[in-house]
């Protein structure tokens, strides 16, 4: 979704935010799946990548074991969304993390919390290469 060189990735940019790893967006027509809203693919996407990425706030390359969703409002397209996720609970081979979607008005569109694997540190320095670092 997000690998520097993919022509139609999202190109979101992620930051660090207190305990929170954040990124902001704005679907456009392109990302469209009912009339006027966000596809709920992308979404769930875009909420898997930045709940994974919580765990870099503590030094941690994660791959999503398991992650469950609830969508609780669409997500119209044009206006910027925010997207967080953090790390609840270290488990020492994985993370747990949860995040959630807020709309511009700051309500809750979409939820969600998994599992995720720590990658071995042989595997970080060509991630690091191919998908960039936490800014």
């Amino acid at each position: 979704m997000c690998g520097r060189d993919n022509p139609i990735g999202l190109k979101v940019q992620f930051y660090q935010q207190g305990n929170q790893v954040v990124t902001r967006f704005t679907p456009g027509p392109e990302h469209q799946g009912y009339p006027d809203r966000m596809h709920g693919g992308i979404a769930y996407t875009l909420l898997d990548e930045t709940v994974g990425r919580a765990g870099f706030i503590y030094g941690y390359w994660t791959f999503t074991g398991k992650f469950e969703v609830k969508y609780k409002k669409p997500i119209p397209l044009g206006q910027e969304i925010t997207v967080v996720g953090e790390m609840i609970r270290d488990r020492g081979r994985a993370i747990e993390a949860r995040g959630e979607i807020r709309l511009a008005d700051g309500s809750v569109a979409m939820e969600g919390s998994g599992i995720f694997f720590k990658l071995k540190p042989d595997e970080l320095e060509w991630l690091e290469g191919e998908l960039g670092q936490l800014v």
